[in-house]
């Protein structure tokens, strides 16, 4: 579902993304792992369509984000680190403004707000301004939104920043269950390691170079063993 082919990525002098090569399937929960400056952010926003690549390329579905980026882009879901909603709208407002932009159909898109806000717990919220949610809310929103065109490829920059426990597992067992559901292949990049201990792959990035890549006990084991925090303190010290 995707697909980066010797992707790289630079900002003057400094290498962000250095010749990656990887292949996603669908129905897979994919942690990428990397501390703060390890390139996570660049993927996403080269993934995305953000920034294009200095070489390499980005596939989506079999779709290269150099010559058919729009219909790539079409299948791909983003909830981005910072957060992205329009906070003098209500919620509603935020969701349909996406669905307008994705081209559904005004019912299908009520009836696909109604679902998401339903499986989110922000029916009682549809109709306050985003600004007005706390920041937990907030992203609840943002991944409804990042779902409502059905996407089969999701891309979760750090999506649990300033979330308390409760709501960030709350989070995770919403991206768990729309990959048994719909079978979406996800990406999700965190610092935290708690966090990829729960993926089915675990992807380390460290300075724009992928150094290990496997299930959690697979990376642990390929970087030296002892536990997942253990061989990632080892990797990015």
């Amino acid at each position: 579902m995707l697909e980066l082919r010797a992707l790289t990525k630079r900002y003057g002098d400094r290498v962000a993304l250095r010749t990656l090569d990887l292949r996603l399937p669908r129905r897979c929960l994919t942690v990428l792992l990397g501390p703060n400056g390890a390139g996570k952010s660049t993927l996403f926003q080269v993934a995305s369509g953000l920034f294009a690549a200095d070489s390499g390329d980005v596939l989506v579905d079999g779709l290269s984000m150099r010559t058919h980026a729009r219909l790539a882009l079409a299948r791909i879901g983003v909830v981005f680190q910072q957060m992205s909603l329009d906070l003098d709208l209500s919620v509603a407002h935020n969701l349909q403004f996406h669905a307008d932009l994705h081209g559904l159909p005004r019912a299908v898109a009520r009836e696909r707000i109604a679902a998401g806000a339903a499986a989110f717990g922000l029916a009682a919220d549809l109709n306050r301004s985003a600004r007005e949610l706390s920041g937990g809310t907030r992203r609840k929103v943002e991944l409804a939104r990042a779902l409502l065109h059905r996407p089969p490829l999701l891309l979760l920059d750090e999506p649990t920043v300033g979330l308390d426990p409760a709501s960030r597992h709350e989070l995770m067992a919403a991206i768990r269950r729309d990959v048994a559901d719909r079978g979406t292949c996800v990406l999700w990049a965190t610092h935290l390691v708690d966090e990829a201990q729960l993926a089915d792959r675990v992807l380390l990035l460290h300075k724009g170079v992928l150094r290990a890549d496997g299930t959690p006990e697979q990376v642990s084991s390929t970087l030296g063993g002892g536990t997942l925090e253990q061989a990632f303190m080892r990797a990015t010290a």
